[in-house]
């Protein structure tokens, strides 16, 4: 009975697969250094035109963080053909819809119009890398944008702190110590010539990445793509510097103090492989495992049967350097820090002892299937996943052949990585508690 249901599990999770159509596309290099990378896709009247830029908050000047994310607002103010404040109004009156986000390792801009703008996205777009306007009342206007963000996300947010507690610890020479919202001292004190260099030095075709995805005609785009890309001249090349953190041999215990909660939260992080090894990836599944839904390991343990806590969870935080493992409980009833930590350690204990069942796991590779296909669903999941594997992993075939990777890991391979990565030893364990005039009364 048991085979028959683990086989039939197995017909299940190969008939998810069977709906995930294998991503076609086509990539070339321009002589200035721009990749190119175009996915037809007639099943709906929509274009995507992206740029990914290969910079992010861990370029920054220590003495200047921010400047990557500042960038994400500033290159919207206008450029020498499009007019300040008109860049939102000729999408939005073409039909179209358009965003940006900043992460340590790039930035990504992109549009959204029906496929008869093509033409129009790829002009946009280039006009935003060869000819933008960077000048003080831009500079001012946005300064002013980003402090509002900063205060509405960071400052006087539940919990809005936590990430940048995390990384303040887990990192003590890379980059990845600040958040990408930067400090507000760093970008008041910015003359307009270092944001100019810093757009000279990242904001290139040849650290850039173009995608452009829908129901295009690949003929016509790439004679645009010629016109309007082309004459960009190439950057400045430039090396990144190597950052190599020491491991963590010790725990490190913190506590941090946030005036926006009641709740106290319980946070254990440990340091942990590049998102492009296949450690990261086994990580990944960990987490699953342990917290993924209501039937999980740690939420059923910890919230449903011991009610020892509102929430839990783990999760991966994979960077192109290094990434964070983050477990987390919102603490209920009498249960301390100390109480919750014992319960996650036994189940930790648990994966590095033993191998987990054939069940929990084939469930593990049918979440897997799922997350695969849901990721490519529609064309924006699409042009975000070619730009990102081939600017970050280097290799944008990976948008097809990454769930090979995941099909292939196996149990012996979660015990091993849960042996390696986390251990005590390895770990911060933060306190993120209210603020003492704003804790819950007992």
């Amino acid at each position: 009975m048991k085979n028959s249901l683990i086989a039939l599990s197995s017909m299940l999770m190969l008939g998810g697969t069977a709906l995930a159509q294998k991503v076609a596309f086509e990539e070339y290099n321009l002589p200035n250094g721009l990749h190119v990378i175009l996915h037809n896709d007639p099943s709906a009247p929509v274009v995507i035109t992206s740029v990914m830029y290969h910079v992010g908050a861990k370029d920054e000047n220590p003495e200047r963080t921010g400047f990557a994310h500042f960038f994400e607002h500033l290159l919207f103010e206008g450029t020498d053909n499009i007019k300040r404040g008109d860049w939102f109004k000729i999408v939005n009156s073409n039909g179209g819809v358009n965003n940006a986000n900043t992460t340590d390792d790039r930035t990504y801009y992109y549009e959204v119009f029906p496929s008869n703008s093509t033409q129009l996205g790829l002009w946009m777009e280039s006009e935003r890398l060869m000819h933008p306007v960077i000048n003080q009342i831009g500079v001012d206007t946005q300064n002013e944008v980003v402090k509002e963000e900063k205060r509405r996300s960071y400052d006087n947010r539940p919990y809005g702190q936590i990430l940048a507690e995390v990384k303040k610890y887990m990192f003590k020479v890379h980059p990845y110590r600040w958040t990408t919202i930067g400090s507000m001292d760093h970008l008041d004190a910015a003359k307009l010539e270092e944001f100019q260099a810093f757009n000279k030095k990242f904001y290139s075709p040849n650290n850039a990445v173009l995608v452009v995805a829908g129901q295009i005609d690949i003929a016509q785009t790439k004679k645009w793509i010629q016109d309007y890309f082309a004459p960009i001249p190439r950057g400045v090349e430039f090396k990144r510097e190597t950052f190599v953190e020491a491991p963590i041999t010790q725990p490190i215990h913190a506590t941090f103090e946030d005036p926006n909660i009641q709740k106290p939260m319980f946070i254990a992080a440990y340091r942990t492989p590049s998102m492009k090894t296949r450690d990261a990836r086994i990580l990944d599944m960990i987490s699953t495992y342990l917290s993924n839904g209501k039937s999980s390991k740690l939420y059923k343990k910890i919230v449903d049967d011991k009610k020892m806590a509102l929430e839990a969870g783990a999760f991966n935080m994979s960077q192109e350097d290094y990434g964070t493992y983050i477990i987390y409980a919102l603490p209920q009833g009498d249960a301390t820090s100390a109480d919750l930590m014992k319960e996650i350690d036994e189940e930790i204990v648990k994966i590095q002892t033993d191998l987990i069942s054939e069940k929990d796991f084939q469930k593990l590779q049918n979440i897997n299937e799922s997350n695969y296909v849901n990721s490519n669903s529609n064309i924006e999941g699409v042009a975000g996943n070619l730009a990102s594997y081939y600017l970050l992993y280097g290799d944008v075939n990976l948008i097809n052949t990454e769930i090979d990777m995941f099909r292939s890991i196996t149990r012996e391979e979660m015990r091993d990585a849960a042996k390696k990565y986390l251990n005590p030893n390895q770990r911060l364990i933060l306190d993120y508690l209210p603020a003492k005039d704003k804790a819950e009364n007992k």
